[in-house]
């Protein structure tokens, strides 16, 4: 197998390990604290076409995954370039990773079913779990091949 294929491979497997447990970690939170994070994580009713239907929790769980494993292979693309990068892969990863949860957390006001987007407490688990999925990607890419 060629070297760019094993990587992206492995990235893949990052994203997967890293998805799986922010999800976890979001349907933990949301079963003790009631915020909506879970909920809000698997949302896709605001999407066109695919809001129309209503999927299986599981369903939704692995869209949740290709998401977390396009973002991962987009980290490993962007470690590929400037290899320099991965010696700061914990705090790229992590910073970046709040920053999409930051661009996302608006599209909760889309929903009847996600927390308000005036709901602090919920951005704050947001933003606390991204920065964990995050964490957990930059440390696989610095402690990985």
């Amino acid at each position: 197998m060629n070297k760019h294929v094993q990587g992206v491979s492995l990235a893949a497997a990052y994203g997967l390990i890293s998805g799986l447990i922010l999800t976890c970690l979001f349907k933990w939170l949301e079963s003790v604290t009631g915020e909506k994070i879970y909920t809000f994580l698997l949302n896709v009713d605001y999407i066109p076409v695919i809001g129309d239907i209503s999927f299986p929790e599981w369903i939704e769980v692995v869209f949740h995954l290709i998401v977390s494993i396009v973002v991962t292979i987009g980290f490993y693309l962007m470690f590929q370039l400037r290899t320099t990068w991965k010696r700061q892969s914990l705090l790229i990863c992590t910073g970046v990773s709040i920053v999409i949860g930051i661009a996302l957390f608006p599209t909760t006001a889309l929903s009847d079913h996600t927390p308000e987007i005036t709901d602090g407490l919920s951005l704050l688990y947001w933003l606390l779990g991204h920065a964990v999925f995050g964490a957990v990607l930059g440390l696989f890419y610095r402690l990985g091949k």
